[in-house]
This record gives C-alpha cells, structure tokens and sequence, in this order.
C-alpha cells in the first residue's frame, strides 16, 4: 500500500456520511472521479468559524451538479451542518477560526467507461484547513503575474475537478516567480480577449469604472463576482461586465484579481511592465483600496 505522506494532516474530513481523520480516508480506484476527473467542487472561505457567502457557494454547486447531470447528494441544510461540524471540530483541535473548507461530489464508483452510468451513488467528501491569508506585503505592493494563451477547455463554467489545464497555466506563473497566470482566447476576429487566471477572476479599472469578462462557457461564474458587482453598488462604483481586448488589459489603470483565498487582490506587474499610469503606477490603486475595504465589511456581514 502507498504510504501517506507526512506532510497530510490528522485532521478530520468527512467521507460517505461519516467522519474520519483525514490520513485514514479511503475511496474506491474505481471511483469516476479518480478515473475521469468527473466530479464537481466548492471551496468556502471561514471567517471566525462561519461560512461566507455559504448559499451563493451551494447554489453554484447545484449548477455544476446539474451541467453534469448528476444530483445534489445533500440538501443545503444538510450540507450547511456538514460543514459547521468540521468547521468546529476544527477550530477546536487547531485553534483556527479562519478556515477554508473544501468539498467535493463525484459521480460514484463503476467499471471504466466514458458513458455516464446511471442510479450510482455519488462519493461525497469534505476537509478544511486553516486559511492561508495573502501577505501583509503583497497587499501593501500587489502581486506580479504574467499572461498566456487559454488552452483549456470549452466548459469552462463547470467548477469540476478535472482541473489539468488549470494545473499547467498555474505552473506557468510559478515557473516564473509570479502570482497567478492570466489567460487570454483568440475571438472569432483573431483578437485576443481576456477570461480568467488559473485559479482566480481577472478584473481591470479603466476611468475608474470596475470591468469584468461576460458570463460564458470560458469563465467560472465566480462567487466574488456577484460580490463585486454588490461592493461597487455600496461604493459608487461603475461596474460592467463586457468582453475585455488585451489591448485593454496592457493599458487598464489598475488590474485585479479576486478569488476565495484571495479576497480582492491588486496586479502590480503583468509580464514584467508595471500596471498602470502617472504616479500610482506599479502600486495598488485606490480602486482595489476601496473595494478591499468593502470587502471586509461584507465578510463580518455575510458570514453564517
């Protein structure tokens, strides 16, 4: 048997209705999700051990379930205990109160084949750890990143673990002692549009409006992107989701990415120029400060 390796945590996970450490958890090699990838998942951010934007996270679940055809195993109150009681356990074993909590359905455990077997019994899995909140210096000077052509694929809207395009553009940034990687997909009309970064929404400022690539089959529907669009409303902010050139990522006045780890989080330097213009260039600008602040309030006020 492959030994565990040392660096996974006695933690406690749930599995199959039941809870269980986390180095003791086992699922069948015969499960799809492990075959195939076929499976979806959520990632909920914790802040003092409640979950932020919880019914926003499980109705994006019920459509990436839904895409794949594939039931809800749980009803939202059952999910939301679920998770309170890892959350809590948790906290209590660690003494951390910030959490993210990840949990995943996939569609079972059957003989290989790529056709969608019906009547499986979905394998459910859920874990959390303690936060990893971005660095006081990153936010003080924002982040570097670097673009790179969309090579994934079409269904992009679809949070599934089938992530192996994601993995490879993450790679790209890290290989490059950069942040995140930032991609960009040819249109019909050989132009060059922004959708998303491997594991975060892409966001620029142009005459202090907030933009936003359209909902489509190349980008997640992000939970902060609803948020966002909220946050600009409190502030005063224009907001617009539309198709973005990458003309206008290179020139926007600020650039910013958001993601559950990430919060809102400023891009001071794309493939090696510095963003922005005049004497906020390079530096987070007053956009994200405004927005970062919102943020805060919103996760004290959203928080269940």
């Amino acid at each position: 048997m492959q030994s565990m390796p040392a660096s996974v945590p006695d933690s406690l996970c749930y599995l199959n209705g039941e809870y269980t450490p986390l180095r003791e958890a086992r699922v069948s090699v015969l499960d799809r999700g492990f075959i195939f990838g076929d499976g979806v998942y959520e990632v909920v951010p914790v802040y003092g051990r409640r979950l932020f934007r919880f019914n926003e996270h499980m109705a994006r679940l019920d459509r990436s379930l839904e895409k794949l055809r594939m039931p809800n195993p749980h009803t939202r109150g059952e999910w939301l205990a679920v998770l309170r009681e890892l959350v809590v356990r948790h906290a209590e074993g660690s003494g951390a109160d910030d959490q993210m909590v990840y949990l995943q359905v996939t569609r079972g455990i059957a003989l290989r084949d790529h056709v969608m077997p019906k009547d499986l019994e979905p394998t459910v899995f859920a874990m959390t750890n303690a936060m990893k909140p971005v660095s006081a210096e990153q936010r003080h000077q924002g982040v570097a990143c670097v673009t790179a052509r969309d090579f994934r694929w079409e269904r992009c809207d679809i949070k599934t673990t089938s992530l192996l395009g994601n993995v490879l553009a993450r790679q790209i940034s890290a290989d490059r002692g950069a942040a995140e990687t930032i991609m960009l997909r040819a249109g019909a009309n050989g132009i060059n549009y922004l959708t998303e970064a491997s594991s975060s929404n892409v966001w620029i400022v142009h005459e202090g409006a907030l933009l936003g690539p359209p909902k489509s089959e190349h980008v997640l529907e992000g939970i902060r992107v609803e948020l966002l669009e909220e946050l600009c409303e409190e502030e005063g902010i224009a907001f617009n989701l539309r198709p973005i050139t990458e003309t206008e990522l290179l020139a926007a006045d600020e650039v910013l990415l958001s993601s559950a780890t990430k919060e809102v989080l400023a891009v001071t330097t794309l493939d090696g120029d510095l963003v922005g213009h005049g004497a906020g260039k390079g530096k987070p600008g007053p956009i994200y400060a405004r927005l970062y602040a919102a943020y805060q309030r919103a996760k004290a006020e959203q928080s269940i």
